[in-house]
């Protein structure tokens, strides 16, 4: 590998881009420059650990040319500390300048990194919310499809209709809620949208910093949907609520569902920790969430998943470790903490 090119943050300046980062993994969320590359020297660990890996997005662009960004979805994997694996990252930059040289925004550049190990497609919700974003940040229009989901959350054409709305339409409207009259129409809507729109639309509120009035309006849903045992409604707002603006809120929202029915329920458990992990920084919330996953009848399968992905967390790790000496743990916890060793 050339002296010269040493992560990848120089590949793109030398390559004479503008460019930007952001983890993909569990929300989408931009990592600004010093942090990836601090990130890239294995300075600091990577902070959102998914599975092993680092998932990314990085968009770059030609500044003297007008075409549209491109973009690299790469996965690298991390070691067990989740610094980033750097010969992984040398091999992909490598694989790079000899596909490509420095000319990676030319014509040329179009398919030729298709079968590379470290490039992977994300899922279409996770695309379609990514697509979202980078048209708000780059202030360009939403898609086609943005208008007719904004007349399905207004209520004008029925929530029954929901087959007409497109998911890119859904990832649009979620991403400009602070536009013309989104955030009041889903709020009105909410409590009548079909399962059918409620599952995507989380995935795509998700990576929102949803204002506060849209969290409480969540927590109050939530309370009912406990009432009525609807573990698909409750695991929507959790979703939903999981980067909002309220974090207080979210909290408030993942002990109430802790201490309900339905706090042993696998997929509950599983979008707290992937989607609502940053509550898991509290000690005693983690302490009460290892338990209810200690509790769960596969424990077998689900709480050393759990603890894995949990375990790689950087800010979440050190209080992890802790539980695992501390006294007063219930008997099924500390069974399940020495499954783990055995």
């Amino acid at each position: 590998m050339s002296d010269q090119i040493a992560t990848l943050g120089q590949l793109l300046d030398g390559a004479g881009t503008q460019w930007r980062a952001f983890d993909i993994g569990r929300h989408i969320t931009k990592l600004d420059k010093k942090q990836f590359l601090a990130i890239e020297q294995a300075q600091v660990p990577y902070p959102y650990p998914l599975a092993g890996h680092a998932w990314l997005a990085i968009q770059f662009w030609d500044t003297k040319a007008s075409k549209e960004p491109y973009v690299w979805f790469l996965k690298f994997p991390l070691d067990e500390q989740s610094m980033l694996v750097s010969a992984s990252r040398d091999h992909f930059a490598d694989m790079v300048i000899q596909a490509l040289g420095t000319e990676i925004t030319g014509e040329q550049a179009d398919g030729k990194l298709d079968n590379n190990p470290y490039v992977f497609t994300p899922n279409a919700n996770k695309l379609a919310a990514f697509n979202a974003q980078v048209k708000v940040l780059l202030k360009q229009p939403a898609s086609q499809y943005y208008e007719h989901a904004q007349l399905y959350f207004s209520g004008k054409i029925g929530f029954d209709n929901w087959q007409s709305v497109a998911l890119q339409g859904i990832a649009d409207f979620a991403l400009r809620l602070d536009s013309d009259t989104n955030l009041s129409n889903l709020q009105k809507a909410w409590a009548h949208l079909p399962i059918e729109v409620l599952q995507p639309l989380s995935a795509m509120l998700e990576h929102v910093e949803i204002p506060t009035s849209m969290s409480e309006l969540l927590v109050d849903y939530t309370q009912a949907a406990i009432s009525n045992n609807d573990t698909v409604a409750i695991t929507a707002a959790l979703r939903s609520v999981s980067k909002g603006q309220a974090q207080g809120l979210c909290a408030q929202l993942v002990d109430t569902v802790l201490s309900s029915p339905v706090r042993h329920d696998s997929d509950v458990l599983l979008t707290i920790a992937g989607r609502c992990f940053k509550q898991l920084e509290n000690p005693e919330r983690l302490h009460v969430f290892m338990d209810n996953c200690a509790h769960h009848q596969k424990i077998e399968e689900l709480f050393p998943s759990i603890f894995a992905d949990l375990v790689a967390i950087p800010t979440i790790r050190p209080h992890l470790l802790g539980l695992l000496r501390k006294e007063n743990r219930s008997e099924t916890l500390a069974r399940a903490i020495g499954r783990l060793f055995s």
